[in-house]
This record gives C-alpha cells, sequence and structure tokens, in this order.
C-alpha cells in the first residue's frame, strides 16, 4: 500500500472516532499518502466523547495535510485529485443513507461520489446504532453496488442496542487490499 493515495473519511460517529483516528495512525504507518476527510459536524462538534479541535489536530498531523472538511474541498477528489480508495470510517447511518440514494450534501458525500464516478472502490466502515433497523435495506443496497465494498462488521451490543453494528476496524488494512482488488473481504459478518 506505499504507493497508493487513500482518503480516510470520518463521519460523526462520535464515540468511535478515538478508534478511528487510532486505525488511521496505523494506516499512515502502512501507506504513502493519505488524505483526511472528516463531515462538517465531525470537525467542529464538541461532545462527550472529545473536542473537535483534538481529534482535527491529531488528524492532520498524523496525514501531514489539511482536513478536507466541506463540499468544495471534497469535489475535486473526483477528476482533479484523484485517489485510490476512499476509506469512511466511521461512517453513520446518516451518510449511509444518503450515499445509497445518492445524496451529495457534506463533505463525506462528496467525496464518495466524487470517488465512485471514477469507478474507484469505496470501503465502508459501518458504525451506526440502527444499521439492522431503518439502515438494513440501505446496506443491502450498497453491498450490491459496484465498487463499494464493507469493513466487515459486527454487533456491538446485542442486548442493549439490538439494531446496532460496527465494523471490526482491525481488519482495516485487510479490507483496503480486497477492496483494491475488487472483492469484498470476508466474510462480512464477524463474530468477534
Amino acid at each position: 500500500m506505499k504507493d497508493k493515495c487513500i482518503g480516510f473519511a470520518m463521519c460523526g460517529s462520535f464515540c468511535t472516532l478515538e478508534r478511528a483516528v487510532d486505525s488511521l495512525e496505523e494506516l499512515r504507518a502502512l501507506c504513502g499518502n493519505v488524505v483526511p476527510i472528516m463531515s462538517e459536524r465531525a470537525y467542529c462538534l464538541d461532545t462527550r466523547f472529545g473536542k473537535a479541535s483534538d481529534f482535527a489536530a491529531r488528524v492532520s498531523s498524523l496525514c501531514g495535510a489539511d482536513i478536507i472538511h466541506d463540499i468544495c474541498g471534497a469535489e475535486p477528489l473526483g477528476p482533479a485529485a484523484p485517489l485510490d480508495i476512499l476509506v469512511i470510517a466511521p461512517c453513520t447511518g446518516n451518510t449511509l443513507a444518503k450515499i445509497a440514494h445518492g445524496i451529495t450534501d457534506s463533505s463525506v458525500t462528496m467525496a464518495a461520489k466524487a470517488h465512485l464516478r471514477n469507478g474507484r472502490p469505496v470501503l465502508i466502515a459501518v458504525a451506526t446504532n440502527d444499521a439492522l433497523a431503518v439502515n438494513l435495506a440501505n446496506i443491502g443496497a450498497l453491498l450490491n453496488r459496484k465498487n463499494v465494498y464493507f469493513v466487515p462488521f459486527y454487533q456491538d451490543d446485542c442486548i442493549g442496542k439490538p439494531s446496532s453494528l460496527a465494523s471490526d476496524l482491525g481488519v482495516l488494512p485487510e479490507a483496503i487490499t480486497a477492496a483494491l482488488s475488487g472483492k469484498q473481504l470476508q466474510p462480512v459478518i464477524r463474530c468477534v
């Protein structure tokens, strides 16, 4: 992966941002160029899980680049600044639904649209409490869509949050390698 340019987009699944940044740090050691992207909400909202400016500073430092955090910044990722792969980690149910339905109203959905129009892979690391409820149809649609792949996922709290799914970020490098080869890393549903 040293010769690949990877877009790493983060959405506002605030409880998983720390794990996503840790995964970004590991990924940065494996590949040559990582372009950081954050949704507008992940970039600017402070939550009980941390200050947005702290996450942004860490991400920018890890990648050695400014973070793309608006639609105008993300649009050139298609024709002008193509990526080899776009990773969306974490991907909220909101963003998942928008990608499934072609809605482009954030930096992350614009990055996905711009990237997919070049016929390149998008790898989604889902993190949402409604994955096995209203968003299950969107997951099914995207599993069937050309050039869209998933980081294998699991139920993170089947008793307390029976509709929730989280991605196994420990297999992110393998999922990227598979997606770059046009394959879905299997099994998609994991027991962890």
